[in-house]
């Protein structure tokens, strides 16, 4: 899809993203670098990113990878320090590095929750710690997140609380971070994004269709659709705004399974308003 953005809306800028090598944080680095950023990625697995890298210079964009673990701080500082080395500066930092897997809370080992919670929160916060002195002069940080917790998710107890605590990072950096030095903390919370690992592990082929013929509002989104939210986000058009988590999807969260058919709300209605005018609930009665 064509990207509505001006191609050179980050000329100059340089991106470093965590779990850039791959789904939604690869394409967020694409799109950051086809409008004018030179991007950094960090991962773990060496393959993954050396063919990221390679993709994205394919595309003309100025890229290297960065092999590390978010959750180690001295690999967090290595990734910052290489980034400013190879481009001299760092403008945007976009926290995409995630676990998450699928289990019945008393399945769940507290060291499998801590080991999420390390990547997902924990991560985050030493990302955006080791990269502050770099990003003081009107940086920006954008961190992924969910919506899991904005009711209750089933067998994400670890996924939810992690997403938790970046939300409530974001919020707090914002205000802090954004007072002191005027960067900009914001994130992005994806619904259901086709063609990424989280959906092949978290939502089989069928639990997808059922949802789907439950709503027509249930449909899958596209790493695009995010890529273009964290554009927004990075670029002059975001620049009023800070502190918030912008939920991309769909308006999926919102969705709850109808218990009554449309037509029979409609004929209940008026059979309850004049039983309700005929015969008042409430009314106190006098015993004189």
């Amino acid at each position: 899809m064509e990207s509505p953005f001006k191609g050179d809306i980050l000329k100059g800028k340089v991106g470093l993203l965590t779990g850039g090598g791959s789904g939604i944080g690869f394409e967020i680095a694409a799109q950051l670098g086809k409008h004018g950023a030179s991007i950094a990625i960090m991962g773990r697995r060496k393959h993954v990113l050396d063919s990221a890298v390679s993709a994205l210079q394919s595309l003309g964009i100025h890229a290297i990878a960065i092999e590390g673990d978010v959750r180690k701080r001295e690999d967090a500082a290595q990734a910052i320090d290489t980034t400013i080395k190879q481009f001299g500066r760092l403008d945007i930092l976009v926290n995409a590095a995630a676990g998450n897997f699928l289990v019945p809370s008393e399945d769940l080992s507290p060291n499998g929750f801590r080991t999420v919670i390390d990547i997902d929160a924990v991560g985050t916060f030493t990302m955006c710690h080791e990269a502050l002195k770099y990003l003081k002069k009107g940086g920006i940080i954008i961190n992924i997140s969910a919506t899991l917790h904005y009711t209750a998710s089933w067998y994400q107890i670890h996924v939810s609380a992690a997403k938790a605590a970046v939300d409530s990072l974001t919020r707090s950096l914002a205000l802090e971070w954004g007072t002191d030095y005027g960067i900009r903390v914001n994130g992005i919370a994806p619904g259901p994004i086709d063609d990424t690992t989280g959906i092949t592990k978290l939502l089989p082929e069928e639990v997808r269709r059922k949802k789907q013929e439950e709503s027509a509002l249930y449909r899958m989104g596209k790493k695009w659709d995010i890529a273009m939210a964290a554009l927004y986000l990075a670029s002059d058009a975001g620049n009023y705004v800070n502190g918030t988590t912008l939920v991309v999807d769909g308006g999926i969260w919102l969705t709850s399974p109808r218990y009554l058919a449309k037509e029979a709300v409609r004929r209940l209605s008026k059979v309850v308003e004049k039983r309700s005018r005929d015969s008042p609930v409430g009314v106190p009665k006098s015993k004189l």
